[in-house]
């Protein structure tokens, strides 16, 4: 049950991670799994297009990408975060960079848990579920 937040970025630190890391076990425990070692990395746009790029042969930004290990009903895993790409999107859609942020966690959680979303259909679940779990953080 560890949830580990690595930082990349230079002066970058989530504020209240123990309270953040509490949420994100709340979310991993409703959807019935138990939490086993998961990271979060934070990190710039050139890295995240390099994992991007080496790993899904994508050739774009994005603001996640989440590897899952998981073995049954244990998530774990690695979910990469782009701040950079975090900061534009907050700004893009009028959001606060913390509440920007914390979509994003959730998303990489959700992604571990096995959501996707690439069709719409896929988008509008996942859209649904990070704003149910949005509401139980401050």
């Amino acid at each position: 049950m560890n949830i580990r937040f690595n930082y990349q970025i230079k002066g970058f630190r989530i504020r209240n991670s123990t309270i953040v890391k509490s949420w994100l076990r709340k979310v991993i425990a409703k959807e019935k799994f138990s939490c086993g070692n998961i990271s979060i990395i934070f990190v710039d746009d050139k890295y995240l297009m390099s994992i991007n790029n080496e790993f899904l042969k994508h050739h774009y930004y994005t603001d996640v990408i989440a590897f899952d290990y998981s073995v049954n009903d244990i998530l774990e895993g690695e979910i990469y975060l782009s701040v950079e790409t975090i900061r534009d999107n907050a700004r893009k859609f009028k959001q606060g960079v913390r509440a920007e942020l914390l979509r994003v966690m959730v998303h990489g959680i959700l992604h571990l848990i096995g959501y996707k979303d690439k069709s719409s259909k896929e988008k509008s679940i996942m859209r649904e579920k990070e704003d149910y779990y949005l509401r139980y953080i401050k």
